[in-house]
């Protein structure tokens, strides 16, 4: 699992809830330039993710979320995908 894979995925599933990405590697998760996700499309992008990749992130870390590149965000994913596979090994 690549961390393009998982921007991918991201794009795809904010593109599936209408939100328009315009430089996602600059915009954050939420801000004037990104796709300024309300609480409770970041909850809704945060279970796409967690259904997908079998990772989640808790109501705890919604604030670090949202600082977040859409990349930042890839890489996040990957990185607990990466743990989580470790793990079970």
């Amino acid at each position: 699992m690549t961390d393009d894979e998982i921007r991918a995925f991201i794009i795809q599933s904010l593109s599936a809830m209408n939100y328009d990405i315009t430089d996602v590697d600059a915009d954050t998760l939420l801000g004037p330039a990104g796709a300024d996700l309300e609480s409770l499309a970041l909850a809704e992008l945060s279970v796409r993710v967690e259904d997908q990749y079998g990772v989640r992130f808790d109501d705890d870390e919604a604030e670090k979320l949202v600082a977040m590149t859409i990349g930042e965000f890839a890489r996040a994913v990957a990185q607990r995908v990466e743990s989580a596979s470790a793990a079970g090994r």
